[in-house]
């Protein structure tokens, strides 16, 4: 029972070393002119004095979003749109940029990189991802779960997308086929949210006499409906078991349902896939600890942060997967014709220090399947 509450020509390397002299002010010591290009004034090659080029740059020119500069210098632009914040995605912008490398782009060289982070406040992706589409750029790549990838698909239905999913992505309306998406959009999906029943499982596994299981879920997630339809199946397993779910939005929220699930004695709680979730990371593994009960999270971060489980897939592989599809569009591929990939393994992680300071004896056919054991 649930209680709910197109390619391009890359310049040679003399005629980027050419746009590198343009940019620069290089008067003669006898002489009080200096000459800029068009790549600052937009006007051909133009005499101004000295004093004349400083106030310029004081005005703000120089100052110009990076994007603006690379698009008139011919290079690439890649959009990045994370629902999540520039710390919590240090480790995937990491992946994505090897990968990246490996296709043949480095950023600051040959292709630049213009972020957008919503810091976990969903409501604010539809307009940055317009802002990315003002900008003209070449692609946009999308992090943090399907909400990033249904904005972009929303603002453009031409600029090439490659999204990062949690939920099968035919299902939530970001493609209509996964081997042939079509249109502008592919990705990669990770199938979080279909995996609910299964880190329900595990958690039985754990806590087998648990009376109340609490479930934290965000409502704001696209992927919403998708997870409480995987509860309700799973809740048709149970036997003498109850599922408590209560809804977390914000930061404050979160608090407040481990507090409420506390006080209806839950003996071990369910953390719902979520890139909010994730984005308070430490805020979770924190609760977990302050109330000594046993949860279950979706990422291996979790884990790794001292939380005592965590059962999905290798998620950086998905950042990996972005950024080489990234460079195969960005070299002329159309994203339509690329295969949304899906999930070959799940890992599932247990810190066996968690495990012993909250006095769980960790059934050895449980850490048989682990794939790593935190000690």
């Amino acid at each position: 029972m649930i209680t709910r509450l197109g390619s391009r020509n890359w310049w040679p390397s003399a005629r980027r070393a050419e746009a590198r002299l343009l940019l620069r002010c290089a008067p003669l010591t006898h002489f009080k002119t200096c000459y800029t290009s068009s790549v600052i004034l937009g006007l051909g090659v133009s005499p101004m004095t000295r004093r004349e080029f400083i106030a310029l740059l004081g005005s703000g020119v120089a100052a110009w979003p990076l994007a603006a500069r690379a698009q008139q210098r011919g290079l690439p632009v890649i959009g990045l749109l994370s629902s999540r914040s520039a710390a919590t995605d240090t480790q995937s912008i990491a992946v994505f940029r090897q990968a990246l490398n490996e296709g043949g782009f480095v950023e600051g060289q040959n292709v630049v990189i213009d972020y957008r982070w919503a810091d976990g406040q969903y409501d604010r992706l539809p307009a940055l991802a317009t802002s990315l589409v003002r900008r003209q750029v070449d692609i946009i790549v999308t992090f943090g779960g399907e909400v990033s990838g249904l904005a972009a698909k929303a603002a453009t239905a031409t600029i090439p997308i490659v999204f990062a999913s949690g939920t099968d992505p035919v299902a939530i309306g970001l493609v209509t086929n996964l081997h042939r998406p079509g249109g502008n959009i592919t990705g990669i999906s990770g199938l979080l949210s279909e995996q609910m029943a299964k880190r329900l499982g595990l958690l039985q596994e754990l806590v087998p006499k648990a009376p109340l299981i609490g479930v934290l879920v965000n409502p704001s997630y696209s992927a919403f409906d998708v997870q409480l339809q995987q509860l309700q199946e799973a809740a048709g397993t149970l036997r003498g078991q109850e599922l408590r779910v209560e809804n977390a939005r914000t930061e404050h929220e979160i608090g407040a349902a481990f507090e409420a699930l506390i006080q209806r004695r839950a003996s071990a709680i369910l953390v719902a896939n979520d890139p909010f979730f994730f984005n308070r990371t430490t805020q979770f593994v924190v609760l977990a600890a302050r109330h000594a009960i046993p949860t279950l999270y979706f990422r291996r971060e979790f884990a790794a942060a001292g939380g005592l489980m965590s059962y999905g897939t290798d998620i950086l592989e998905q950042f990996r997967v972005l950024g080489v599809y990234a460079a195969r569009i960005v070299k002329g591929e159309k994203p339509g014709d690329l295969p949304v990939q899906l999930p070959t393994r799940f890992e599932l992680v247990i810190n066996l220090m968690t495990a012993r300071t909250l006095g769980i004896d960790v059934p050895t056919t449980l850490l048989a399947r682990a794939d790593e054991v935190i000690e």
